[in-house]
């Protein structure tokens, strides 16, 4: 059964890492570039620096390096210092890099596999993969990046929404990204 479950999701992944790759072709990019596009698409201010972008991917500092300085040549992406403390770069998409995602993520064949399922099945079978996902973060200890509104740390408040950690406000936009601090 496990073997069988593996099969399956390892061969959906493939599929779409493909169709990525083929959209990537167009500007030139490597999957891995492509990979660290769409991370920084789905990330919080507190997630976008090239740390949270090397822990997200599991892949060595250098590597990473080199994937942001080709997507910044490209101006799919732009470093902004952070307001607060200058030691802080964040890296933002740019209109170019929303746009290029826009056309590419999901890749079109995917959202009409999808679609191809009833509203009930889409439901369960993202809240099957998501426990999936939870269990298998919890036992590799891999950070959990999970989206926000999902998060312990998540906490209404009469005006608003806060994060427990930072005791920062966050807004609506805010709370369906990835956060590298994400506590289930």
């Amino acid at each position: 059964m496990n073997d069988e479950l593996f099969n399956i999701i390892e061969r959906l992944a493939n599929l779409l890492r493909q169709e990525t790759r083929l959209e990537g072709q167009s500007l030139g990019l490597q999957p891995i570039q492509q990979e660290a596009l769409y991370y920084l698409s789905t990330c919080n201010r507190y997630s976008d620096t090239t740390l949270a972008v090397t822990e997200f991917l599991g892949l060595t500092k250098g590597t990473v390096s080199q994937s942001l300085k080709i997507l910044e040549s490209k101006a799919l992406i732009s470093k902004v210092k952070d307001e607060n403390d200058k030691r802080i770069t964040h890296l933002k998409v740019t209109q170019i890099g929303r746009d290029f995602l826009m056309k590419t993520c999901p890749p079109q064949k995917f959202t009409d596999a999808i679609s191809g399922l009833s509203p009930d099945d889409q439901c369960d079978t993202k809240a099957l993969l998501r426990k999936v996902l939870s269990n298998y973060q919890k036992s590799t200890g891999r950070v959990a990046f999970g989206v926000c509104r999902r998060c312990q740390y998540n906490q209404q408040i009469g005006d608003g929404i806060l994060c427990g950690l930072t005791k920062e406000k966050l807004t609506n936009h805010d709370v369906t990204l990835i956060c590298r601090e994400f506590l289930a």
